[in-house]
């Protein structure tokens, strides 16, 4: 009895490492990024968003972190251990600006805390989440939402919180989790000789998050942030390969500093400021993304304006826009006329290589959402 199902468990385990190896051959054929590189295009500012070491459940330590970034070509990475209250300056470790923030934890969720103007209070932080932050003069950020393991629950601050987390590598991973024949089996698998498409293949649509992002930018704008919510399991440098939060020049105007507390002010200014975007960098770089046409500085446009989409150079048909909410797509498939009031997310999303053959469209370009305003409001 006992050798029938040692016979049947070793039959299980081979018949998954063959599941598994057939992807681990397909990725070799796989070859990123999928838009070509733009030569002679000076690349924006890039960096991590959420990430984990040592000082709570992450497997690298802050060196090691920032060792990985360099590698994966990033230039700031903004640190956010569970609970860490502990003060902490901004500093360059292996040439990555290391920036201080939080990941809270309170009973109904988590938030990332950046910015702070004055010191968090650790107990007042996990007891009210959302308003300490805003008392630290920092700036919220739900982070991962819509997350089965730890979702937010508290309606009321999600409605204080002034950034949401669009996608987060984090939830991507768990998801695959609870599908391992469609979706974790495949990314293993391909992990093994192509890193970069074993994360990408994770990475799927969000519509619950998005539909709830654009229910509280009707208030009030919002940021959107990509988070890496890196622990170092897929490692640091994968995950820091496949996205990023880019700073282009109408969000950094100036160069990076090398005065670290300077730098990451700038940093701050940048991600606070709704210019700042996140991009899926294992598909392509996004220098020359651009939304154009009556947009304020705080990302409010009014009903019946068209806005027109400028997108990096690319092949026909490998890119096309999605757009979500109080927008419609004209039929150039560059422009978007604002048909109702509410809020609209406007992304470039790739034709990429798909989990077992062909293709699959997945989000490449994501800018933070935008709030419209009925006509006659300002506009």
């Amino acid at each position: 009895m006992v050798g029938k199902l040692l016979r049947a468990l070793l039959g299980l385990v081979l018949l998954l490492v063959g599941f598994a190896g057939f992807f681990t051959c397909a990725a070799t054929t796989v070859d990123y990024p999928v838009v070509a590189p733009q030569e002679g295009v000076q690349a924006w500012p890039r960096g991590a968003f959420h990430v984990h070491t040592t000082r709570s459940d992450g497997k690298g330590t802050v060196e090691e972190v920032a060792a990985a970034a360099r590698e994966a070509g990033l230039q700031f990475v903004v640190l956010t251990d569970h609970n860490d209250f502990g003060p902490r300056d901004p500093s360059f470790v292996n040439g990555v600006l290391v920036i201080p923030a939080v990941e809270i934890s309170t009973s109904t969720g988590h938030v990332v805390a950046f910015g702070m103007q004055k010191p968090l209070d650790g107990a007042r932080a996990r007891q009210e989440g959302v308003s300490a932050v805003e008392a630290a003069g920092g700036v919220a950020v739900l982070a991962h939402p819509v997350q089965k393991k730890n979702p937010w629950t508290d309606r009321e601050a999600a409605r204080r919180a002034r950034g949401f987390e669009l996608y987060s590598a984090d939830t991507f991973f768990r998801d695959a989790v609870r599908n391992p024949f469609s979706r974790l089996i495949p990314a293993v698998g391909a992990w093994f000789s192509n890193p970069v498409h074993g994360v990408m293949v994770l990475v799927t649509p969000q519509p619950a998050s998005t539909e709830w992002l654009l229910e509280l930018t009707r208030e009030q704008p919002r940021l959107a942030f990509c988070s890496h919510d890196a622990h170092g399991w897929p490692p640091y440098r994968d995950v820091f390969r496949a996205l990023a939060m880019y700073l282009p020049p109408t969000a950094l105007p100036e160069p990076l500093s090398t005065e670290p507390r300077t730098a990451a002010a700038q940093v701050v200014r940048a991600l606070s400021g709704g210019q700042s975007l996140c991009a899926f960098r294992g598909l392509g770089e996004p220098m020359g993304f651009a939304l154009e046409g009556p947009l304020s500085g705080q990302r409010e446009a009014w009903v019946g304006d068209t806005l027109t989409v400028r997108l990096p150079p690319h092949e026909p048909g490998q890119v096309r826009l999605e757009v979500s909410g109080a927008g419609r797509l004209g039929p150039d498939g560059t422009t978007v006329e604002l048909v109702t009031e509410g809020a609209v997310q406007i992304e470039a999303w790739v034709q990429a290589p798909g989990r077992f053959f062909g293709s699959e469209w997945r989000p490449w370009i994501v800018p933070s959402p935008i709030r419209v305003l009925p006509r006659g409001s300002g506009g």
